[in-house]
């Protein structure tokens, strides 16, 4: 099944709130919800992916970069990216790896790290079958995960 990932629009939002809302989205009205997701769709400091299968939404990513560092600069810029989803009945089919694929593009050019916490039993096998490996954190059942772009081999642990 062939696999694009591109920036969102307001067409994909009735396909995206039910990922939304799987994921675990507070109680706020939806329409609350839609005009939130296009002011980060909209936000330079914010990339949001959606993974298209078949002519539909199949996963998203959506990632924000923190900017510049206070006393660093751009050399310790950090990108966290906060949700990579993909609908349950397309998992295991290259879809997450196809959004990663394109998260970890985007980041590259933006920042020195990306970070990411991933829930050890419904994530962490996922990142694991990439070649990333968590850190331990204080919440042990979220482990932290990190990309260095300027590591020898760009990949982190």
């Amino acid at each position: 099944m062939p696999i694009m990932v591109r920036s969102p629009v307001s067409e994909d939002w009735p396909g995206l709130r039910p990922m939304l809302r799987d994921m675990g989205v507070n109680g706020d009205h939806p329409d609350a919800q839609r005009e939130r997701y296009l002011q980060l769709v909209a936000d330079p400091r914010w990339v949001m992916l959606g993974a298209h299968a078949d002519g539909e939404l199949a996963g998203y990513a959506a990632v924000q970069d923190y900017g510049p560092h206070l006393r660093s600069g751009d050399d310790h810029r950090i990108a966290r990216l906060h949700d990579l989803y993909v609908r349950p009945d397309l998992r295991l089919g290259g879809v997450g790896r196809a959004l990663m694929t394109a998260v970890s593009q985007w980041a590259r050019q933006r920042v020195r790290y990306l970070e990411w916490q991933a829930h050890q039993d419904r994530a962490v096998p996922f990142y694991e079958r990439l070649g990333y490996k968590g850190d331990p954190c204080p919440q042990p059942e979220y482990p932290t995960f990190e990309i260095d772009f300027r590591s020898p081999s760009g990949s982190g642990g």
